[in-house]
């Protein structure tokens, strides 16, 4: 992983404490008393050079961690159909479906996309992500749509961590929120940390926060919906559905941080990752895709738009 410009002069400990829990560098969490285990074993360099756990990273400093696996059952490939928009020797993109969970986690150890995964592709996925993430550079929540990156060898993954680190990678999203606005366009620029009070939230402001922003364009208003296209200019955990719920406008449908009283209608979160735009690992090329609305959002819309019963 490579050290983004407000991550450098951090221990390096402390660094990979919480990249490790960031959508960016998408691995298991880890303890900072085992991060320091695995460095005083000679498990982590940086830029090829083996590091204490006091060194301050510098910005574009290549940090490179070998986390031990940790004991559970192995991931088994299912033949799970998957919505390929496009794949090369390097790379696949997909149409990742709401409620597919991204990777092997407590409580779902199979059906995950993953497991679907390991079934496409055989052995071609890239393993710094460990057995149960090969392949994965960043997340979708089980809930949202779209377009997910997924690289098939090593070389890929860090080039697009890289780009994820640099904040280049162009993500454009559609989300159905609560309210409407009076303005077109918006910047919520308002870091984003672990909720003290919940471990599995994220909150606006919570101790150890880090730098979120996200940009919107209203598309439309409704009587009580608006419909919105939002950028993210950095990749945290939940950073649209926290965001969005911290200006008073939740995502509707959204499980966690909208009020209760969304009408069951939306089918579930109304959140879909559109759009997405990278250079390519090998070729330099610019890669961009665009995918469709999938049908649960389009029937919504069509609901508060006056069109469909709400």
């Amino acid at each position: 992983m490579v050290v983004a410009e407000d991550e450098a002069g951090k221990r390096l400990d402390m660094f990979l404490t919480y990249a490790l829990n960031d959508e960016t560098w998408d691995c298991r969490s880890v303890s900072r008393t085992a991060i320091q285990r695995v460095i005083a074993g000679g498990g982590v360099t940086v830029n090829g050079t083996p590091r204490d756990k006091n060194y301050t990273v510098n910005e574009k400093d290549c940090v490179f961690i070998s986390l031990p696996e940790t004991a559970g059952p192995q991931v088994i490939a299912e033949d799970i159909p998957l919505s390929v928009i496009y794949e090369d020797n390097d790379l696949i993109v997909l149409n990742k479906p709401k409620g597919m969970v991204v990777h092997p986690a407590p409580g779902h150890s199979n059906g995950t996309l993953v497991n679907a995964l390991l079934y496409h592709c055989a052995e071609s996925l890239s393993g710094i992500g460990g057995v149960k993430r090969p392949g994965i550079v960043h997340r979708l929540d089980k809930d949202t749509s779209g377009l997910l990156a997924v690289a098939k060898n090593d070389h890929s993954h860090l080039s697009l961590a890289y780009q994820f680190s640099q904040h280049s990678i162009e993500r454009e999203y559609r989300a159905v929120c609560h309210g409407t606005f009076k303005n077109e366009n918006g910047t919520i620029d308002a870091p984003i940390g672990r909720d003290p009070k919940d471990r599995k939230k994220f909150a606006v402001g919570a101790r150890n926060s880090k730098t979120a922003v996200s940009e919107y364009s209203l598309l439309e208003n409704y009587e009580r919906f608006s419909h919105l296209s939002i950028k993210l200019k950095t990749g945290r955990t939940h950073q649209i559905r926290v965001h969005m719920a911290s200006i008073g406008h939740p995502v509707a449908g959204d499980p966690v941080y909208a009020p209760k009283t969304t009408p069951k209608d939306t089918d579930g979160q109304c959140l879909h990752a559109k759009k997405l735009a990278f250079i390519h690992p090998v070729s330099g090329h610019w890669m961009y895709f665009d995918s469709e609305l999938p049908d649960y959002f389009i029937r919504f819309l069509s609901k508060i738009s006056g069109k469909g019963k709400l």
